[in-house]
């Protein structure tokens, strides 16, 4: 038997790139040592530094040196040997008196330049025409060339190499030269690292489409099972009608058979009788008894020919509709449809269009593509939406990094809603309840869109969205404006224009239509107006002349009225739920409501500071279920019968004023305000009072806000006296 041994041997493999730059290449220039002018130097500090450096470096510290024996006082010592520091250690190191050349070489460093030299894999370009030449790169132009080649063709070039050569800078020459050994060095890394990266960006997709491609699959299983899940019970629900009809059919096949059993049973009986009468009647002998017989068998024939006819019928039937099996067939076409998405999250914006405010609601837009960049024209995407609002420190990094997990739990989450458009396009609903940035993240089918997480800046400012007019009497020009009514079924805003004894016609955009001119006007002097929308008419009130007068929508005058107790009719309103007109007159601090016949009706409050009672209104209006809302220094409401239900703002009483209030379809109620110096427009909810938000106009100042008016779509028309001019707002 043959013993075997064997032994394990370690070995090393060394890069070779690496090997260079650790042991042949000088720390200081970066060069790969030579026997010429980067000759390896060794100092007594063992390290090692070629000689272009070591003669620069002795070179500056001789110059230093110099200079301050220069400056020392004359007799002095003579200056010591010349000495600099190792630019590895700083260690002092003095200069042989034969120079830096005649520094000791590193036998070392010689001899691995030698070995390397012959296991040298790299092939040093050089040039064909002068093959000692080593090839030179410029990055500046991305060539290459010889030096001597180029000669007076490249100066440029040829003093670039020489400076790189000396050590020196080259950017006078504007161009970088390189030697093309280390160009090649450097594109090579380049090229690696551009490689390794693209083949990382590679990696990752394979792993997301795989991805993708289990999540299609477990999706697939998923409509498999569930597909499989509602059949069978349909096919249940199906086989239990099946059991519960055939089972109403036996049932009434045995009630008649039943029937017709029995019958069988009477006939059977009848048979056995009539059998027993006739077996004896050969012995008889009494013509008496036969004829009794007889008479006995007549009775029983016609009982006989009654039982002849089967008491019960075979008619059985399971009636089903004669369109039942083309229903059925149009329900299970509808039961079901396969339903895929070509969208692409990646290429799908999102934005926001209008200026985001507090309290305003704010619409992001979802706009999807397929894969080819096409929008998509059709809905039903699976998506997602979350807004939130940042913290303070998450505001600080919101456009430079993502959420932190440690600061995440600071975000708010702000309730969204999403609608479907059906077109390709969906809106992301919210409304922000505080000032600052947020972050609003949207995907579909589970992948983020683009520009998701979108971070919005939500402003405390609600500026006016248009502005219309200005002091003057010309088309797009007022004098002393004072009220604003909208017909939200004509599509029309009214603006009294008081010192022009004219009423202006715009569209909700706020754009000339025409003037509206008539004897109600006159005087310069009308001071309200109101809208009825159900029977398409206006009705103003003029301070001087004391009328209500009544036009429609051309400015004809349908009719006036006016009443003894008027004295400074202020503003006026209209009641389209029972046909009344409200005039405000801070005369007696009351309202009065007439039909609109101009019968009196009744009047609500008189002058007072309580609850119920006026001081100098300034406006009133009527609420979507009747109620009479009347503003002075605070807001107060009434019933349609005039009895009081709540005061609304009794805080800013005595503070300021209100100029005009307007209440929507939806009960919000809006009014104008001016404190101190401060003109703002304040939206309540009127059925508790409770303030929702307030307008500070910031970029556009009011002043002197009076008569107000809403929109169907919740904006906001109001009239800025101060500044001769209307301005529409967003409220809600």
């Amino acid at each position: 038997m043959v013993s075997m041994s064997s032994t394990l041997v370690e070995t090393v493999s060394i890069n070779y790139e690496d090997f260079n730059e650790s042991f042949l290449t000088c720390g200081t220039c970066l060069c790969m040592y030579d026997g010429g002018e980067h000759t390896p130097k060794l100092l007594c500090c063992s390290h090692t530094v070629c000689l272009h450096c070591l003669t620069r470096i002795a070179g500056a510290a001789s110059q230093s040196q110099a200079g301050t024996a220069r400056g020392s006082q004359p007799g002095a010592q003579p200056p010591p040997p010349a000495t600099f520091r190792c630019p590895i250690c700083r260690e002092c190191i003095t200069v042989p008196r034969g120079g830096v050349a005649a520094l000791p070489p590193s036998f070392l460093v010689n001899q691995l330049l030698d070995l390397m030299a012959r296991q040298r894999r790299e092939v040093v370009p050089k040039c064909s025409v002068h093959l000692n030449q080593e090839l030179l790169f410029c990055e500046t132009c991305d060539m290459v060339f010889c030096a001597q080649c180029v000669g007076g063709n490249g100066t440029s070039h040829v003093t670039a190499a020489a400076a790189a050569a000396n050590g020196t800078s080259s950017s006078t020459c504007e161009h970088t030269v390189i030697p093309f050994s280390i160009a090649i060095k450097r594109m090579s890394e380049i090229l690696l690292y551009k490689a390794n990266e693209c083949i990382s960006k590679l990696t990752a997709a394979e792993e997301t489409v795989n991805g993708e491609l289990q999540r299609l699959e477990q999706a697939t299983q998923t409509c498999l099972e569930g597909l499989k899940a509602t059949f069978e019970e349909i096919s249940s629900a199906v086989e239990m009608r099946r059991v519960e009809l055939s089972q109403a059919i036996e049932e009434a096949r045995d009630a008649k058979k039943k029937v017709l059993r029995e019958q069988l049973a009477l006939i059977e009986a009848e048979k056995d009788r009539v059998t027993s009468e006739c077996n004896d009647v050969q012995y008889l002998v009494e013509v008496r008894n036969i004829t009794q017989r007889i008479g006995a068998l007549g009775d029983q024939l016609e009982s006989a020919s009654q039982l002849a006819e089967p008491r019960e019928n075979a008619f059985v039937a399971c009636e089903l509709a004669a369109h039942t099996q083309a229903n059925l067939s149009q329900a299970l076409a509808r039961l079901g449809r396969v339903r895929t998405s070509t969208t692409l999250p990646s290429l799908s914006t999102l934005q926001v269009r209008e200026p985001c405010i507090v309290n305003l609601e704010t619409t992001a837009i979802l706009s999807t593509v397929d894969y080819h960049g096409a929008a998509r024209t059709n809905g039903g995407d699976p998506i997602t939406a979350q807004v939130t609002r940042l913290s303070e420190a998450e505001q600080n990094n919101a456009n430079t990094s993502a959420t932190s997990h440690n600061e995440q739990h600071h975000a708010i989450t702000i309730e969204t809603e999403i609608v479907d458009n059906e077109d390709g396009t969906y809106f992301i609903r919210f409304r922000p309840n505080s000032a600052g940035k947020y972050q609003i993240k949207v995907t579909v089918l589970d992948r983020p869109v683009r520009h998701s997480p979108l971070t919005i800046d939500v402003s405390e400012h609600n500026n006016p969205l248009k502005v219309f007019g200005c002091r003057g009497s010309g088309k797009e020009e007022f004098l002393q404006p004072v009220a604003v009514a909208v017909n939200n079924d004509g599509g029309a805003v009214y603006v009294v224009d008081t010192g022009n004894s004219r009423v202006k016609v715009l569209t909700p955009d706020l754009h000339f239509i025409r003037h509206l001119e008539c004897e109600g006007l006159t005087g310069r002097s009308c001071t309200g107006i109101a809208v009825n929308d159900s029977g398409g008419w206006l009705a103003i009130i003029n301070w001087r002349s004391k009328l209500v007068t009544r036009l429609n929508h051309r400015g004809e005058s349908l009719d006036s009225f006016t009443h003894e107790g008027f004295q400074e009719p202020i503003d006026i309103a209209i009641d389209s739920n029972y046909g009344h007109i409200l005039v405000a007159d801070n005369g007696p601090c009351c309202v009065y409501v007439f039909d609109t016949e101009g019968k009196l009706l009744f009047q609500v409050g008189k002058k007072g500071s309580h609850k119920g009672n006026f001081n100098l209104i300034s406006s009133v209006t009527v609420g979507p279920g009747g109620e009479i809302i009347v503003a002075d220094s605070r807001i107060q409401v009434f019933s349609a019968k005039g009895d009081f239900l709540q005061e609304i703002y009794s805080e800013g009483k005595g503070r300021g004023r209100y100029g005009g209030v307007a209440v929507d379809q939806d009960g919000m109620l809006v009014a104008s305000r001016s404190e101190k110096g401060r003109n703002f427009i304040q939206v309540f909810q009127l059925s508790n009072g409770a303030l929702l938000s307030v307008v500070d106009s910031h970029e556009a100042k009011l002043k002197r806000p009076s008569g107000l008016a809403t929109t169907a779509d919740r904006h906001v028309i109001v009239v800025d006296l101060g500044n001769d001019c209307v301005k529409k707002y967003r409220y809600w």
